[in-house]
């Protein structure tokens, strides 16, 4: 009982955010530069580099570093 309840409000919530579309007006905010989740891609794409390359690790991104940055 308790288990088909939560399931129906958890449906009715997702069901809700789905019916509600972005407004012509609305667009240009939200396409604004400083909405992106990386708003500047070089700046991402060289904090990603040192990250992996300090860490020897890869998340599926170029090749192994060995932890001197020099890959």
């Amino acid at each position: 009982m308790r288990r088909s309840l939560l399931l129906l409000i958890a449906v009715a919530t997702l069901a809700g955010c789905a019916t509600s579309p972005v407004q012509p007006w609305q667009r240009g905010r939200l396409a604004r530069w400083d909405m992106r989740w990386d708003p500047d891609p070089l700046r991402a794409a060289t904090d990603a580099h040192t990250y992996f390359s300090k860490e020897g690790t890869t998340g599926a991104i170029g090749a192994a570093g060995g932890g001197c940055g020099c890959n």
